[in-house]
């Protein structure tokens, strides 16, 4: 498929929500003409205001001058509504990327609209996180042209961005989406179409194990978000991160990659974010969550037990060291993209196949065994890599 992503080509965004204003943003500040649509108006005098406060921001820190930041926002249009009218701005769209809600029904409704106003040679991609991209092109009549390019919030400052081709995208649809992040100035990785893609499906114990433990009662919130900022090296613990991403939104893609990874018990969601999510208590955007946010309560102080905080690292950094082997095992992405994605996409302290190897992957594997033994869950289970490298005294990393 001939496909041209050249610089000054004219990029649609639909959905207007927080990620897909950030990508508008980047691209109207890498010099294309922007079409930014979404369903909802407010949402799009949201968006309005947010790129005129991240333009005048951009000024007085001296990065742009005041006609630079004007020239950005006169780049984007701004549609309200996605009906069959509103779509024809589309048009001379070389690229459209949709940052809707993770529906498949309404994002594969979506691309088949689209597919009947733009150009052959233009490209769909879709900003799932963890939805099937194959599903969503499977509903495309050019399957062939659509590729997903997931972004991370807040785009214009998050570097990486996982490139993910379905089975049957174009390889040259995919190289062209690769080498225009590059030109935005991204960190593009490869990762292969399946749940999760790398960061979204290796990240879940990040905070599944968190839950167990707090469900089990080894340690509350405050104290496990403690170890793994003051021993782990992370700038967020789990608790706090996740409240911060938005306990809905956490929720609903651990049970998105469990559902579709069919029922692995290393996925299983929790029970404790499943009632706060019903509970209305989503996190910093609704003032409850793990934590207390409204006006005069007091946070928690963790209990800074040196032993207690190891052990709460070690059992999290075990899993997640496993399922980075597993990616790695299953071709999920290049060793090279899986540590790329894991320190670039969610600000990890290390990469964890070289941090395994720092410990020691037989640490790792006794880790794991322990726990498989404690509880009998299948949740521990070693990848079968993790377990070939460690009983022959080697290295993840070559």
């Amino acid at each position: 498929m001939a496909t041209t992503l050249g610089p000054g080509v004219t990029i649609g965004v639909v959905g207007a929500g927080a990620m897909g204003a950030g990508i508008a943003q980047v691209a109207a500040q890498r010099g294309h003409p922007v079409v930014l649509a979404d369903a909802a108006a407010p949402s799009i005098a949201k968006a309005q205001e947010g790129h005129a406060k991240a333009m005048a921001r951009e000024v007085e820190k001296g990065r742009l001058t005041r006609e630079e930041g004007d020239s950005v926002l006169a780049r984007i249009t701004y549609v309200s509504g996605v009906a069959e009218q509103e779509l024809t701005r589309f048009a001379p769209c070389a690229l459209v990327l949709e940052a809707i809600v993770e529906d498949l029904a309404l994002k594969q409704g979506l691309f088949r609209a689209l597919e009947q106003v733009l150009a052959p040679a233009a490209v769909l991609a879709t900003n799932t996180s963890s939805l099937s991209v194959a599903a969503i092109a499977g509903a495309c009549a050019q399957s062939e042209r659509v590729v997903g390019i997931h972004f991370f919030n807040p785009a214009p400052v998050m570097p990486l961005v996982e490139i993910i081709p379905a089975l049957a995208t174009d390889a040259a649809v995919a190289a062209a989406a690769r080498e225009l992040m590059v030109r935005w100035g991204k960190l593009p990785v490869m990762a292969s179409d399946t749940p999760g893609f790398i960061v979204n499906r290796i990240a879940r114990p990040f905070y599944g194990e968190a839950l167990r433990m707090l469900e089990e009662g080894i340690a509350d919130c405050a104290t496990i978000d403690w170890a793994m900022r003051s021993i782990g090296g992370f700038k967020m613990g789990p608790f706090e991160l996740m409240d911060f991403i938005g306990n809905d939104v956490n929720y609903a893609v651990t049970r998105s990659v469990f559902e579709a990874m069919y029922f692995d018990p290393r996925y299983k969601p929790a029970l404790t974010q499943r009632r706060l999510v019903e509970s209305g208590w989503l996190g910093r955007k609704a003032n409850r969550g793990y934590y207390d946010y409204r006006d005069g309560a007091v946070m928690p102080a963790p209990i800074e037990d040196a032993a207690r905080g190891r052990m709460i690292v070690d059992r999290i950094i075990a899993m997640l060291i496993n399922e980075a082997a597993d990616a790695m095992h299953l071709r999920v992405a290049s060793p090279a993209d899986i540590e790329l994605a894991m320190t670039k996409g969610v600000n990890y302290p290390k990469g964890l196949l070289a941090w395994g190897d720092t410990i020691g992957v037989g640490h790792v594997l006794k880790t794991l065994e322990s726990l498989q033994a404690d509880y009998g869950e299948d949740r521990y289970r070693p990848s079968p890599l993790l377990r070939r490298v460690a009983e022959s005294g080697g290295r993840l990393l070559a």
